[in-house]
């Protein structure tokens, strides 16, 4: 096993010995004092001043659950350590000391699941039941391994003000948010999922800090004024004392996979990453994942949300990329709703062409270099090379629900025969599918974007916020109130709900695409050299075979709003139909193509023939391979 190279050295650290170390980076004072607040060392300490602005002080009768505040220079009051593993009573209170050794892990011998293998499953720990809390979820695990999910990612839980907010405005990055259910829910939350075989993934936010209760820029330079981001000041990736910012981020990555034993983390919005160094803080990030994934001998992972079309992130170190293992790629869902939608507002209206969504699925990217109307101007570069395995695909997820106007999801103004559409060329595609949680039975719940901030001033300027940005979605009357705690709660699922009619029918039809996906090894391959992407413009129907040895699946699915009969020139071999949308089975019209297809010769054309917006899949030994 390898050495770890980053040694976590912040916050309040349990020692073996006894007692307790305190060390905080405080480069804008001169002193620092701690103040315990509880357990039997109560009172003020005074901080040993280190090198390059850090400060520690080790106390030997302080240990797990004592309360504490760092008090800066003359000033009177005390603040929250910018390193708590905890904030029992919320964002400004103090922090609270944690001993990572008593929780007893059960996980033994989890190593992870390989990436290929990831079905996602993202929610919002607080509107995923009714209760909002890490361990209520734990209720639901075997609901989604019956559903076909190996993954499940959490939306952020860094401690954000108040007890509802998405996770983004995050200003404790080490600490679990408190309603949820702090470390130690967090913990059995982790390792109920690693003991079911499920991986978890983290969605953290490194490229900024939320506004309420954010005392980082009295301690340290942990800001610049050469960048900005849109929600405020970027992190000073590259400036005078970025080192240590670098180390508070690096460090906080590998936290969540050693003390919280994390498969994943995806990283948001790194376009507004800024760092011009010529070794970025996402490779610095990337290389020491594989320092751990080594040292471990566990699968660890970097995900990326990225919309600049841009390769380098996921390519290797060797040719110059920054080696981050997959990345979200927003052109699929793109293409793939206006498609099935029409909407042609915000940044949708690049889209809208049948030929976008064949190009999503032979190159990932749609836009390669092309003129963009939206963004007035070309963007975007290749990634026909990269492995399918290197993209993460959906038709919906937190950002794209919850940032449109009144927080609509699909299923709440589309048929079902589109729905079972997107759920198929999502799923059956070649790149990992998330599911955003209540889409896999057409939940019709809207998921707003919410916040609970004490500071008035903020509020209304998170309200007029959203009324000017929003680019997406119709809504009738006014944006829901993000403040307002009903437009909260309408956002919580009840998964106890028995599902009938048309959404046991979506259910039942999300757990056999999910079942094909995890049994048939062609629906495996992440090669491009073995899969074939042909699109029928006239028709509108996109066609993929993929082959793994003898095993070989053919996928269709049409975008058209009729019946269409195609003409295809298939591998030898018989060809068994395994899916088709339009059965009665699934609510739709009835099946005009045929069961099985016996193919001779593969330079006649074999024709079949497929309803409006259906998907049809078809298995075959065929030969060949």
């Amino acid at each position: 096993m390898a050495t770890a190279s980053w040694q976590f050295d912040l916050g309040a650290t349990v020692l073996k010995e006894g007692g307790t170390r305190f060390r905080v980076w405080a480069p804008r004072v001169e002193t620092v004092t701690l103040l315990l607040l509880s357990g039997k060392a109560v009172g003020t300490f005074p901080m040993e001043k280190e090198e390059f602005g850090y400060f520690s002080a080790a106390v030997p009768e302080a240990g797990d659950g004592d309360l504490y505040l760092y008090q800066l220079g003359n000033k009177k009051e005390g603040l929250p350590d910018p390193v708590s593993r905890y904030q029992p009573n919320g964002i400004s209170q103090p922090s609270q000391v944690v001993d990572p050794s008593l929780f007893m892990w059960q996980d033994e011998g989890w190593t992870g699941i390989p990436l290929e293998r990831y079905r996602i499953y993202e929610l919002h720990v607080g509107t995923f039941t009714k209760e909002g809390t890490f361990d209520a979820a734990i209720n639901f695990l075997d609901y989604l391994l019956e559903l076909g999910i190996t993954a499940v990612e959490l939306m952020p839980v860094s401690q954000c003000p108040g007890e509802r907010n998405w996770g983004y405005d995050g200003v404790h990055h080490f600490a679990p948010q408190n309603s949820y259910g702090g470390p130690d829910g967090m913990k059995r939350l982790i390792d109920a999922c690693h003991r079911k075989g499920l991986a978890v993934i983290l969605d953290v936010v490194y490229n900024h800090f939320g506004p309420e209760g954010n005392h980082n820029g009295e301690f340290g330079f942990y800001f610049t004024d050469k960048y900005r981001t849109p929600w405020g000041g970027a992190i000073n990736f590259d400036g005078p004392y970025s080192d240590q910012v670098l180390e508070f981020f690096v460090t906080n990555a590998l936290y969540w996979i050693d003390e919280f034993h994390i498969d994943a983390l995806r990283l948001d919005a790194v376009d507004w990453i800024f760092d011009m160094t010529p070794k970025p803080v996402l490779r610095h990030l990337s290389e020491q994942v594989a320092i751990e994934r080594e040292r471990q001998e566990r699968m660890i992972y970097l995900f990326a949300e990225n919309d600049t079309n841009d390769a380098k992130l996921i390519n290797p170190p060797e040719i110059g990329g920054l080696g981050i293992d997959s990345q979200w790629c927003d052109n699929f869902h793109h293409a793939l709703r206006t498609l099935l939608t029409g909407e042609t507002t915000g940044y949708y209206e690049d889209f809208g062409q049948f030929g976008q969504m064949v190009k999503a699925y032979q190159e990932a990217f749609v836009f390669t270099g092309e003129y963009s109307r939206y963004r007035k101007r070309r963007y975007g570069g290749h990634a026909s090379q990269n492995a399918t395995s290197q993209f993460v695909v959906f038709t919906q997820n937190h950002d794209q629900v919850g940032n449109r106007k009144c927080g609509d999801r699909l299923s709440s103004n589309q048929p079902i025969e589109k729905l079972l559409l997107a759920a198929a060329a999502v799923i059956l595609s070649p790149y990992i599918p998330l599911l955003f949680m209540g889409e896999e039975y057409g939940e019709r719940a809207p998921f707003h974007y919410f916040i609970d901030h004490s500071d008035q001033e903020l509020i209304e300027a998170v309200r007029k916020g959203k009324h000017e940005e929003h680019a997406s979605g119709i809504c009738e009357g006014e944006i829901p109130d993000p403040s307002a705690e009903p437009v909260y709660l309408e956002c919580k699922l009840d998964l106890t709900v028995k599902r009938e009619g048309e959404q046991a029918i979506i259910l039942a039809f999300y757990r056999k695409l999910l079942s094909l996906r995890n049994t048939l090894p062609a629906l495996q391959v992440t090669r491009r050299g073995e899969m074939d992407v042909c699109g029928l413009p006239q028709q509108r129907v996109l066609s993929i075979h993929r082959q793994a040895g003898s095993n070989g699946v053919l996928c269709l699915f049409s975008f058209s709003n009729m019946t269409e009969e195609i003409e295809l020139n298939l591998k030898p071999g018989g060809w068994s139909k395994i899916l088709d949308a339009s059965s009665q089975f699934w609510k739709g019209p009835g099946e005009p193509a045929p069961d099985t297809v016996s193919v001779e010769d593969p330079a006649v054309c074999t024709k079949i023939a497929i309803h409006p917006f259906n998907v049809l899949v078809y298995a075959s030994d065929a030969i060949g391979g």
